[in-house]
């Protein structure tokens, strides 16, 4: 089997030489480069989500994607078997066999790799790939690359699951491996019959009756609002509109739409305008993990009045604090009480106001550093763990044990005190537990969600953008010889090293209100990010300039030693 297995990866191998100059790193977007470079990263791809399968004995995924990334541009996410990120434990793996010089190198690392990890090629357990690609044109191609590597591997199947948004993916994954139906029509049966349980338990009243059921979605000329298109036949209770979805002729992926443009640059997208001005509106990224809402300004149709991640968590954190709190209060005997630990986990990027107005509800606030992988794993700590980063990436887990705890309690009180107040609070946080994806961040059902919860509440876009006023910020760029030489620890708020630094980037942030500044090196680039917020934005900008003159002398400092 062994020299069997050598020489199927050393013939196909050849057939996907590495493009010279690039070097490629696997993080929390997996690889990512201009597709015309990228048949060889696929191809191993394929090779390692093969390994992965045999390894755990369970199907994983590999999503072909980018992101928000502009359309020439391509990529690959792997999914572990619960629908999560690739383990960590793997991406030097991931590295080393992407940047593999030659087909002899590979074979080298592959069996090298097997030895240290046990894995048995051919073995019985099952092993199997599910694979997706977004829109982009060159996505086809290299999904086909990517089945070679698979299939380079003797014992593991590729399944193609057609053109899927990322999470969707993740989900039929994490589905797969739970023994459920994991198909797309699956998907949206699910999210559209948990929304409407939501929906359906919405209080009745004025409030209900003056929600105003308009939204209009920008879906970034991507997947999502494809998707979304096709889902919202199924959806009772919502008036969606979706814009830029992804219609052929109309629209370039990510071009001047998108979530990642719409928060970065605080505009409206392309096919939004003074017409909109007033009305609820949300954006997809180009895979739609992303989601992000806006309202065009009134002052200014050229700007937005953003809401962005930190601001769907606080949403979500609030609904889920009131349910749990309605489980609760309403119980005489206290046996019957469902204590519940509940997390928000943010990074340091989460506006300064946002954390302090989740403090203030009496929340537990925990940081980890930049990257979902992190989030998740942290989140996943807790009975019900939320996270998002300001970009509009995260989600909600529900551990199994508080599930099972919560269907007893479901169940109880169906029996006892039917249409009280702590059943309705437990079919809700049912209905949530399967309408968000607990997988990954899914713009799509996060959407839902959020619908589901401004319904409930009577609110506006208006109410949910005055939960708190955002601390002016400000994010700048240093450009390094080294970034490396920067090391950070407290989720990143704090410098080890260079010895001294930080007492810098302290000494200037006492200079302002409110103030506070953290750097971190880049995980792409040789670039270090400044981060800075003040109460008002020319003190915002002062501080994150300063604080880059700083790291500029140091690092300078640094490479003369």
């Amino acid at each position: 089997m062994a020299e069997e297995q050598r020489s199927v990866l050393l013939e196909s191998a050849a057939q996907f030489p590495v493009p010279h100059g690039v070097t490629l790193s696997y993080g929390t977007a997996g690889f990512r480069a201009e597709a015309s470079k990228l048949s060889s990263t696929l191809f191993r791809a394929g090779i390692i989500a093969a390994l992965r399968s045999l390894k755990t004995g369970c199907t994983v995924g590999l999503m072909i994607t980018a992101s928000h990334n502009p359309v020439g541009d391509n990529g690959v996410k792997i999914a572990d078997p619960d629908g999560s990120m690739m383990a960590q434990s793997w991406e030097p793996f991931a590295e080393a066999l992407a940047n593999a010089e030659t087909p002899e190198c590979l074979v080298e690392l592959v069996f090298q790799f097997v030895k240290e990890e046990g894995i048995t090629f051919g073995g019985e357990r099952p092993a199997e790939v599910l694979l997706g690609r977004d829109t982009r044109p060159t996505g086809e191609a290299l999904l086909e690359v990517s089945k070679q590597g698979i299939k380079a591997i003797i014992g593991v199947v590729p399944l193609d699951m057609g053109i899927v948004t990322t999470p969707q993916l993740h989900w039929m994954v994490w589905r797969k491996n739970k023994g459920l139906n994991a198909l797309e029509l699956d998907y949206f049966m699910q999210l559209s019959e948990s929304f409407r349980c939501l929906i359906e338990m919405v209080p009745e009243g004025i409030t209900k009756q003056n929600f105003d059921l308009r939204l209009i979605v920008d879906g970034a000329n991507g997947v999502g609002g494809m998707k979304l298109e096709q889902l919202k036949e199924l959806l009772t209770g919502q008036e969606i509109q979706v814009r830029n979805a992804c219609k052929q002729g109309l629209g370039v992926l990510n071009e001047r739409v998108g979530a990642d443009y719409v928060q970065k640059e605080k505009v409206a997208p392309c096919g939004f305008g003074p017409n909109d001005i007033g009305l609820r509106c949300a954006s997809f990224d180009g895979d739609a993990d992303r989601l992000v809402y806006f309202r065009i300004s009134r002052v200014n149709i050229n700007s937005v009045d953003l809401v962005d991640g930190d601001k769907i968590l606080s949403l979500f954190a609030l609904f889920i604090k009131e349910q749990l709190h309605m489980l609760n209060s309403g119980i005489k005997d206290l046996k019957n009480a469902l204590p519940a630990s509940l997390g928000i986990v943010q990074t340091a990027y989460a506006n300064g106001a946002s954390t302090d107005y989740l403090k203030q509800l009496g929340l537990e606030v925990v940081f980890t550093p930049t990257g979902v992988k992190y989030l998740h794993k942290k989140a996943a700590e807790y009975d019900i763990g939320i996270y998002f980063e300001a970009n509009g990436h995260g989600t909600i887990l529900f551990s199994e044990d508080f599930l099972s705890k919560l269907q007893e309690k479901k169940n109880y009180f169906a029996a006892s005190s039917a249409g009280s107040d702590p059943l309705k609070a437990c079919l809700r946080l049912l209905a949530v537990s399967s309408l968000i994806n607990q997988a990954v961040g899914d713009a799509i059902s996060g959407l839902l969600l959020v619908e589901a919860v401004l319904q409930y509440m009577g609110w506006t876009v208006q109410n949910w953008i005055e939960l708190y006023h955002d601390l002016p910020s400000r994010q700048l760029k240093v450009k390094v010889a080294d970034r490396t030489a920067v090391i950070t620890t407290d989720a990143e708020t704090q410098v080890l090293r260079p010895f001294g630094l930080q007492e810098a980037i302290d000494a200037e942030t006492a200079k302002y209100d409110r103030a506070r500044c953290f750097i971190r090196p880049s995980g792409t680039e040789d670039v270090i990010r400044v981060y800075a917020e003040a109460s008002y934005q020319e003190a915002a900008d002062s501080l994150a300039q300063s604080v880059s003159q700083h790291v500029d002398r140091f690092l300078g400092l640094q490479s003369l030693k």
